[in-house]
């Protein structure tokens, strides 16, 4: 049986990126997976990495259990909004506190380029946002998505990373919102196999 983690990023959970986690999940369990969902704002931890990597900062219970999730997962599934182009800050202090040398990666002696510690493990990313997708993509080089695909997700061994991005969203007809949630629901059951 496939597992899979869904990390949902948004800081209100009753949001469209809330309403997205869920029906990608639901359609994964219905599809014979087993789905873990991460609501990041119902989570207790402290964002921030206080000390950098030169001191360990204890994990809050939220914390490890996340990594264990994470461990177990065969498949992750990020969903955010695209503030300022990147991800909202809760979802940044999560990938800092939680993708930790020792966890997702490991630096070598004499190499520059770590050890991935994630690898096995594919992903998928769904983002929102204000401004069509196609502004994020080739105005904005689409940076929240390079961060956690390349620089986060493939840096640990996570491949392939495959994504949606849905926008404009802000006042998006009841129709465009709808698809949507089809489509997390369609690649949640694609994905539970």
């Amino acid at each position: 049986m496939k597992k899979i983690l869904v990390i949902q990023g948004h800081p209100r959970s009753e949001s469209l990126c809330g309403s997205i986690a869920r029906e990608y999940a639901t359609a994964a369990q219905q599809g014979g997976a087993q789905v873990d969902l991460l609501d990041l704002p119902r989570l207790q931890f402290d964002p921030i990495l206080r000390e950098g990597y030169k001191a360990e900062q204890a994990l809050e219970p939220d914390l490890a259990k996340a990594q264990q999730l994470i461990r177990a997962a065969d498949h992750l599934v990020f969903v955010f909004p695209s503030w300022w182009a990147s991800m909202p800050a809760l979802l940044k202090g999560f990938l800092d506190r939680v993708f930790l040398p020792g966890f997702a990666f490991k630096y070598r002696k004499n190499s520059p380029l770590p050890e991935k510690l994630l690898k096995g493990k594919t992903a998928r990313i769904f983002i929102t946002m204000d401004a069509p997708a196609w502004y994020y993509r080739w105005f904005n080089r689409a940076p929240g998505l390079r961060l956690l695909k390349f620089a986060t997700l493939e840096f640990c061994g996570v491949k392939p990373v495959k994504y949606h991005i849905f926008g404009p969203v802000r006042g998006a007809p009841e129709k465009r919102l709808q698809k949507f949630l089809n489509e997390a629901r369609r690649t949640g059951a694609q994905e539970a196999k």
